[in-house]
């Protein structure tokens, strides 16, 4: 029998809980209970739900269902794309209208017939499906709409990059790409070349920090046969290789100070002398490099050529970094999703609101890089038609503050994740390790507590 995902089910009749957790059991993969609404905010911060079951009165003496409507705002509030079936004994076709124009997916009456019962929730949750593959059409329309050139991004600063390449790719412009690293900097030399007169022509890359001082001059400028020992044949360099078309210099800020003396008499001169050889042969390309580092600080300390960063420098275009992005993460996300989902053969058609908030909310060191690798990893784990918090793990946070001390003054500047996270170390330490007595201080469950332990990675 399929199973579905998670389920949590809201209800004070401690009774009613226990038979529905039975029977829901064979039907979805986890199934958690909770006897008062007010614990529903801690538990969808622990779990992305596929599905709410909600009860309509917890108090005694209201069987209006005034109770279960606020509770729903709520927990759409908490998470918008929510699925939710309340459930009443008092239920009527105007509760029911007022439930799902409140929100609802359904509406179920108790005490409910078992067949019945279930049908309501696998239908809701086929409603879900259609949510999803609606998201996806939607998810698309929006990548098509805010892609450029192979990139994605709908924010003020990706547009001001999007605008200068569009402006300078059909000039001979020399250009320099500053930014940090995984920000998509090859992507950017690859547009300028795509848009520009030379488009037709060969774009040649070179990563300048995987090649060794000795092998410099022998790829870019080539060298001619017994040049040195292994010179068994002639051989054209880079320059050579890129005429008429790109040649994209990746990291130049690690070039040595000999080596850009003699990358900027190429520039300088516009011919290229092979290893061995004296004769002189034309260089006709349009250049284009990149770096992350601070190249004016090292133009300051001497360490890079001020002559040649102005060769080079004709156009600047600055990369933000992802943190300086945000509203782009949902666009690049659905991108990733989409290639890996195809890519691994899984099912998974969106990332749920609490996920994509996490994502908003980390740092990113790694930047658009990390992102990709971070939705690549998620797919391969996930077990659900959606991503889900516990399906991604941050490790360059988690590294950076195990390394950082964290004291009660500092609390104010953290994230709520951050917060718990510090306290369960807290509480494991002062226990010695002993899971029971941590999660009674903490005032979790054992099963909450070791479901935050491996979102944690403690």
């Amino acid at each position: 029998m399929k199973k579905y995902g998670e389920v949590l089910i809201i209800d004070d009749n401690e009774d009613l809980l226990k038979a529905a957790k039975a029977l829901l059991k064979r039907h979805f993969r986890q199934v958690d209970t909770l006897r008062q609404p007010a614990g529903i905010p801690a538990m969808m911060a622990d779990t992305a739900y596929d599905l709410i079951l909600l009860d309509m009165n917890f108090a005694r003496e209201m069987d209006s269902g005034e109770e279960g409507f606020q509770w729903l705002d709520r927990i759409l509030e908490l998470s918008p794309a929510a699925i939710v079936v309340l459930i009443t004994a008092y239920g009527d076709v105007a509760q029911a209208v007022k439930a799902m124009k409140a929100g609802a997916t359904d509406f179920v009456l108790k005490p409910w017939d078992n067949d019945k019962f279930i049908h309501t929730l696998k239908t809701a949750m086929e409603r879900r499906h259609t949510r999803l593959e609606a998201d996806q059409l939607k998810s698309a329309a929006l990548l098509e709409a805010h892609s450029f050139q192979q990139m994605i991004g709908s924010s003020e600063v990706m547009r001001r990059v999007f605008d200068t390449i569009s402006q300078v790719a059909e000039t001979d412009a020399s250009v320099l790409i500053l930014g940090e690293n995984g920000t998509g900097k090859e992507l950017v030399a690859r547009a300028l070349h795509q848009k520009s007169l030379r488009a037709k022509k060969p774009f040649i890359s070179v990563d300048l920090g995987a090649i060794t001082e000795t092998l410099f001059e022998s790829e870019l400028f080539g060298h001619v046969k017994g040049a040195f020992t292994d010179a068994r044949e002639d051989k054209a360099g880079r320059f050579e290789l890129a005429a008429g078309g790109t040649f994209f210099l990746d990291e130049i800020g690690n070039l040595t100070l000999s080596l850009q003396a003699k990358l900027l008499s190429i520039l300088q001169n516009r011919t290229v002398t092979r290893v061995g050889s004296n004769k002189a042969r034309p260089v006709d390309i349009r250049l284009v490099c990149a770096t992350n580092q601070p190249i004016r600080e090292m133009i300051a300390r001497k360490d890079f050529r001020e002559d040649l960063y102005y060769r080079i420098n004709t156009i600047e275009i600055q990369l933000p970094a992802l943190r300086d992005r945000v509203q782009d993460i949902p666009l690049l996300a659905a991108f990733f999703l989409h290639q890996y989902s195809e890519k691994y053969k899984k099912d998974v058609r969106g990332i749920h609101p609490t996920a994509m908030a996490r994502l908003e909310r980390y740092n990113w060191p790694g930047n658009v890089r990390e992102l990709q690798h971070a939705i690549e990893r998620a797919v391969i784990m996930s077990k659900g038609d959606r991503l889900r918090t516990e399906d991604f793990f941050f490790k360059a946070q988690a590294q950076q503050q195990e390394k950082k001390p964290i004291d009660a003054g500092m609390l104010e500047d953290l994230q709520l994740e951050e917060i718990e996270r510090i306290m369960i170390k807290k509480a494991l330490k002062k226990n010695q390790g002993n899971i029971t007595k941590a999660a009674s201080e903490l005032g979790l469950t054992r099963a909450s507590l070791y479901r935050r332990l491996e979102k944690y990675g403690l």
